[in-house]
């Protein structure tokens, strides 16, 4: 599966009784769809995916599937701190027609989780998942800062695909990139080179295309070659580890690093922004993309970075989207932290 480009991990939307709002939730998923993102992220941390009981998450994953874009990749946040746990919300994820899932680092019991572990809990997944695999590294959270060289030896699993990397660290990206060149798959793509998921086939084969193919994350080497595919025109793309990063107000140096795409919980509310950042470098404008990245890094570091999911949620409101209330023990932001993140998005509106 393709994963360059700009994802956004999308909020979860709460009613005043603290209960999932599911229609504001479908109405940001149907919006984000008709932006140039390259896909959407459902139950990461800015999903507030830690705070929702199993119930919950499996009413978000579903909800959210069943108004996305077909050529918008679907990735799921699976990641709980038991491995049957993780595998058991996967093949949900998986059932419901995701492309990927994401799985956070276990993290309560940080003394045990020796390379050993992390090893042994990532193999386990990858060997019976029916989706793709990323690793989530997000140490702000967690406490644990899972090592480059766990992650090198990971990415030779043939379902291991990438890493969401939210560290921040851009010699650690660097650091990856580096250690998994070796590591040569085929992904299929469209004949643009976009990603290519299984909704599309459907899509194509429900409108009399033929016969819905399944695809995976291994294969042969690329080939230029146009092939059709469910009536759909495609081509294989050699892909690598794909290493996608987390931090906004770092895209630019951390794409210079060997980054592929990102993850951005400050696109929630300035999706349009972050693009624009990623498609100058792609075109290898490296001016213009210092520009736009220059235009985000104050207003992503203090809301994103600082303030966290109730300063994206209100960022998100004050850009037409609907953020609406956190989940406690998460509190929504003071008025003098309002009127900040509005004079901070006072250019950079959705």
């Amino acid at each position: 599966m393709l994963l360059q480009g700009i994802f956004t991990p999308i909020s979860t939307p709460f009613y005043p009784d603290g209960n999932i709002y599911g229609k504001k939730l479908e109405s940001n998923v149907e919006r984000y769809s008709k932006t140039p993102i390259a896909g959407i992220v459902v139950l990461g941390s800015t999903g507030e995916a830690i705070l929702l009981s199993d119930a919950e998450r499996r009413q978000a994953l579903k909800t959210a599937r069943d108004v996305a874009a077909s050529h918008k990749v679907l990735i799921a946040g699976t990641g709980v701190e038991s491995a049957i746990g993780t595998l058991q919300l996967t093949e949900y994820a998986a059932e419901l027609g995701y492309d990927v899932a994401m799985v956070r680092t276990p993290h309560y019991y940080k003394k045990q989780m020796q390379p050993a572990n992390m090893l042994a809990f990532y193999r386990f997944v990858c060997d019976r998942s029916p989706l793709p695999v990323i690793i989530y590294n997000f140490p702000q959270a967690t406490g644990y800062d899972i090592p480059a060289e766990i992650v090198i030896e990971l990415a030779n699993h043939p379902n291991m695909i990438g890493i969401k990397e939210s560290s921040g660290d851009v010699e650690k990206v660097r650091k990856m990139v580096e250690g998994t060149r070796h590591v040569k798959r085929s992904a299929t793509v469209t004949e643009t080179f976009d990603a290519v998921t299984p909704r599309m086939l459907k899509g194509s084969s429900d409108n009399g295309g033929g016969e819905l193919v399944t695809i995976g994350g291994t294969g042969t080497p690329s080939s230029s070659a146009v092939s059709v595919v469910s009536g759909l025109k495609t081509r294989q793309k050699e892909v690598g580890f794909q290493v996608l990063v987390g931090a906004a107000h770092k895209l630019e140096p951390s794409l210079d690093a060997g980054a592929v795409g990102a993850i951005l919980a400050f696109a929630d509310a300035a999706p349009t922004a972050c693009y624009e950042i990623y498609a100058a470098w792609k075109e290898g404008d490296k001016e213009l993309a210092h520009l736009k990245q220059q235009r985000i890094v104050q207003a992503a570091q203090r809301i994103a970075g600082d303030m966290g999911i109730a300063g994206v949620k209100y960022a998100m409101d004050y850009n037409g989207y609907f953020g609406g209330t956190v989940r406690l023990p998460l509190l929504p932001l003071t008025g003098e932290a309002r009127t900040e993140v509005e004079a901070l998005l006072d250019n950079i509106r959705n």
